[in-house]
């Protein structure tokens, strides 16, 4: 009879596909695909798309709590600081130190985590992140000495941006596009909730207790994350049928008994997938709509981080609040988040309609949320620093106006990252890691010269300050909106509908101009050697679905390999 604990691991952590484990397998349960390679048959139990629904749900909640786990952690000290210069004899200015660290960690980590988790698979690189995350928040907790401090919380950040990179992988892995908005709302919701609950927690814990017990929290809640952690399955498509060619051939069925995945096929080397990663990135940076994207993202997520030394200079000096009660209303940043979080569900949900009624989708169609976003950021930043910069006022109207600062950032972050995905597809994974490596930088300096910046201006100055930035910055969704399809036309990196790559093979039509077809087919295949999905364009420049749900395995082309490794061999790009 089998154990509990056996059961246990059946039902949470592996698809159930005893047919492949016991051996007991058949040839006509062995599914190739068009290359001869391993693939997955209709209704494939393996596919991780096909797992029930009460499956994925369960993988996806573990995986945005590994992310709020990291997001959790990135502010918390932020509400110490004047604890941890206390206690070792430094300046609050030196004390904040312990965010820049951690947000200089998300700088690094997903450049070193993805390329990991494309070769290794997500759950293995979720287990060695995670468990570094939580060993070095407890040196963080017990140092006796503030450089051992900012060593802790330094890699912690690395190992904390694993999630925050990976997590949209798994969603992406879990949910066909169609069915993916909700978990996506989820995911973005809870981004916002960690930072804006962090400095709540600490700061009423530092009240009562002292800083270090911030990090006693952060080592309790890693704890049950962990064991959650160790439940969860592979689900990194391009790996699951790797560990199934392995299976079938196992079973040494006449006929199968050499068949390969294509990723075993292409033979690719860690080294490549690192070159890639460490290379595209940069390139696609100064491309136009990922440059002004990355500007005005990077502005955003500075001023997330700003609010957590905004927030105490407006409710504890002014006011004269103790640092429990003073960190109380970022949840107003919370509410402002979950507001941003139903309206992007409603948005995901009229958008889903449209696409099973066979309405073709636009990167365009994004930028309607972007835009309420980029004019509630100025005018909700005007109102909260002219609000807090009396104390006469009622603290009630600060709050109400951080809160909506909060919708607005939501939903400019969400309806940016989503365009750039879309501007982007089979680029998406490098666009996204250049844009997370700028906001993570603006991010990380941001605590340095806040307070600062606020004592010199005032708040209602400073605040003015940022708002006038914002004001500057709001005309960027509409450019996008109507002038987003011909920017996209000239990019090098964006497929238009002039580049028409299939699911199967990235190459692009015959009459397509030679030089950027040149080019196109060349990225495209390096992207498939980092294992990223293919993605059909249909006319227009919109993406009808991913490649998965269209044939096959997309998620590693041999033969394009095979054409990309010829062609860095000859000299090539």
């Amino acid at each position: 009879m089998a154990t509990f604990g056996a059961r246990l691991e059946q039902t949470l952590s592996r698809p159930t596909a005893k047919p492949y484990r016991s051996g007991q397998i058949t040839d006509t349960q062995v599914h190739l695909n068009e290359r001869g390679n391993v693939g997955f048959g209709p209704d494939d139990i393996e596919n991780p798309k096909n797992w029930s629904t009460g499956r994925r749900w369960y993988i996806t909640v573990v995986a945005i709590l590994l992310t709020t786990n990291a997001t959790f952690a990135s502010s918390s000290p932020s509400a110490n600081v004047v604890g941890i210069s206390e206690e070792f004899g430094i300046t609050v200015l030196t004390a904040n130190l312990v965010t820049t660290l951690f947000l200089l960690g998300y700088c690094f980590g997903p450049l070193f985590w993805a390329p990991l988790s494309e070769y290794y698979g997500r759950r293995f690189v979720f287990y060695i992140s995670f468990i570094i995350y939580a060993a070095f928040n407890f040196l963080g907790a017990f140092t006796p000495t503030f450089a051992g401090l900012l060593i802790g919380r330094f890699i912690t950040g690395v190992a904390a941006s694993c999630p925050l990179s990976n997590a949209p992988g798994v969603l992406a892995d879990l949910w066909p596009p169609i069915e993916r908005g909700n978990a996506m709302v989820v995911f973005s919701i809870m981004t916002v909730a960690g930072p804006a609950s962090g400095p709540v927690v600490a700061g009423f814990l530092e009240l009562t207790e002292n800083w270090r017990w911030t990090f006693y929290v952060l080592l309790w809640l890693s704890v049950p994350t962990l064991i959650l952690m160790f439940t969860i399955p592979e689900t990194l498509p391009s790996k699951v049928l790797t560990n199934k060619a392995r299976r079938i051939r196992a079973a040494k069925i006449p006929g199968y008994e050499n068949v390969q995945s294509d990723v075993e096929a292409a033979n690719q080397s860690l080294k490549s997938i690192f070159r890639i990663a460490l290379t595209r990135p940069w390139r696609i940076l100064i491309d136009p709509i990922s440059l002004l994207l990355a500007i005005y993202l990077s502005v955003v997520y500075a001023l997330i981080y700003m609010l957590f030394t905004i927030y105490p200079i407006v409710f504890q000096e002014k006011r004269g609040w103790n640092s429990g009660v003073g960190s109380l209303p970022l949840i107003g940043q919370l509410v402002g988040a979950l507001v941003a979080g139903a309206m992007v569900f409603y948005e995901s949900t009229l958008a889903r309609k449209k696409m099973m009624a066979g309405v073709a989708r636009t990167p365009e169609d994004r930028m309607p949320l972007a835009m309420i976003g980029g004019i509630g950021f100025p005018v909700t930043m005007f109102w909260f620093a002219w609000s807090a910069n009396y104390n006469s006022i009622h603290w009630a109207v600060p709050t109400l106006g951080g809160t909506f600062l909060a919708t607005s950032t939501v939903l400019l972050f969400v309806a940016c990252l989503n365009y750039l995905s879309d501007t982007y597809l089979i680029y998406a994974a490098s666009a996204v890691a250049a844009n997370t490596v700028c906001r993570s930088l603006f991010g990380a300096i941001s605590p340095l010269f806040t307070k600062a910046m606020f004592d010199a201006l005032g708040v209602g100055g400073a605040g003015s300050l940022i708002g006038g930035i914002a004001c500057l910055l709001a005309p960027l969704p509409f450019i996008f909106f109507k002038y987003g399809a011909r920017i996209r036309e000239r990019s090098k990196f964006a497929p238009t509908e002039e580049l028409k790559p299939t699911a199967s093979d990235g190459s692009s039509n015959d009459d397509v101009a030679q030089t950027k077809r040149d080019s196109f087919d060349a990225e495209a295949e390096l992207d498939e050697q980092v294992g990223l999905p293919m993605q059909r364009i249909e006319k227009g420049g919109s993406r009808s679905s991913d490649a998965l749900d269209q044939s096959g395995d997309p998620y590693l082309d041999a033969d394009g390999i095979e054409k990309a490794e010829r062609l860095n061999s000859t000299g090539g790009r």
